[in-house]
């Protein structure tokens, strides 16, 4: 099996080109070259995502520049995660990084760590304010759909022998929800 090294170029703006990042590129002996250009208004980057799809193990992106790669910070640290999680390797020219070296391979654990170390934030601070919410009295996730009346009228009809299915129509909800609502009434 052999590796690929593959060139990925990007421009910002309509009045850029992706020449200087080409030539630089084929300088760097890249084997083929995906290009996209972004205006900052779109999202999706076809290019880089047929990219990634025809990466393997042991294969290698070239690009010229670390933000040619990642819109944002974040975008950037969960790809170059994505890239370390497949064994693909990141040569970055003007920077001077090579994720096949041993200095490369400790730019991607920074990278990986710092990756991890913003989930983790994220989640702390959802945490954190589920956590205020409850203090203040609020209880998360959607609202329940059996009322304390469709409650009762559902354990009325129960009583009355009415069959479950019976009761989920007349009151809207699925049977599911009569038979939990019927369950808390049992239990409470």
């Amino acid at each position: 099996m052999t590796t690929k090294r593959i060139g990925y170029s990007r421009i910002s703006t309509a009045d850029q080109t992706v020449d200087s990042q080409k030539d630089a590129l084929l300088k760097a002996g890249v084997d083929s070259i995906y290009s996209d250009i972004y205006t900052g208004t779109k999202a999706s980057r076809p290019e880089l995502d047929r990219l990634k799809d025809q990466l393997r193990a042991g294969d290698t992106i070239v690009i010229t520049r670390l933000d040619r790669l990642g819109r944002s910070t974040k975008d950037l640290l969960n790809l170059v995660s994505d890239l370390q999680d497949k064994g693909v390797h990141l040569e970055v020219l003007e920077q001077s990084i090579n994720t096949s070296t041993p200095e490369g391979k400790l730019f991607f654990t920074l990278v990986a760590s710092f990756a991890e170390f913003e989930r983790e934030i994220m989640r702390a601070r959802t945490m954190d304010g589920l956590k205020a919410a409850r203090a203040r009295g609020k209880v998360g996730g959607r609202k329940s759909v059996m009322t304390t009346a469709k409650i009762n009228t559902a354990q009325q009809m129960y009583s009355e022998g009415k069959y479950v299915t019976e009761i989920a129509e007349v009151l809207g909800v699925s049977r599911p929800t009569i038979y939990r609502a019927l369950e808390l009434q049992k239990s409470a």
